[in-house]
């Protein structure tokens, strides 16, 4: 790891792959399996759970939660406590009343493209969010967001397009 820097207090699996110039900052913990793209910055209190993807040149700010089964492209901005889910039907128990184990569980997808931005506080069911979208922050997106659309709202609704530098665009 080359021009790698993790802070003291950050916790990242020797079985994660992290690529050069890549800054993991404090109380960060990235999970086995995940990989880590060039120059990317996994802001302070993040957590990246096992088998995540995130490639070069992103940002994710501080206090983001990243789970299993989400992968984020190049070039993309996570604000601040974006949250994202994996499951469409969370329970803690079966219906006969055990406790759900990994076998009972299943993962769904979420892809964050090229380019995309997340407003703070923002949370991300399992959808696909297009290149260079923009969700506004505090906006909770429960469906698939084209290439270059602004949403925005609870549920997040298309209110407009933006460019690649995110400005809105007619």
């Amino acid at each position: 790891m080359e021009n790698v820097h993790i802070h003291a207090s950050a916790d990242v699996s020797p079985k994660a792959k992290i690529r050069e110039g890549t800054k993991i900052w404090n109380n960060s913990q990235i999970r086995e399996d995940a990989e880590i793209g060039e120059n990317t910055i996994i802001s302070k209190n993040v957590y990246i759970d096992s088998g995540v993807k995130i490639g070069k040149n992103c940002k994710i700010q501080n206090n983001v939660s990243v789970y299993h089964g989400v992968t984020i492209e190049d070039g993309v901005f996570v604000g601040p406590h974006v949250c994202f889910t994996n499951d469409m039907y969370p329970r803690a128990i079966n219906p006969d009343g055990s406790i759900k184990s990994a076998s009972d569980w299943e993962v769904s997808k979420t892809l964050i493209k090229k380019g995309a931005s997340i407003g703070a506080n923002s949370t991300i069911l399992p959808v696909i969010i297009g290149e260079f979208a923009l969700i506004a922050a505090g906006s909770v997106v429960t469906k698939d967001v084209p290439d270059y659309a602004l949403v925005m709202g609870v549920p997040a609704r298309i209110v407009g397009k933006v460019n690649k530098e995110g400005r809105r665009v007619e």
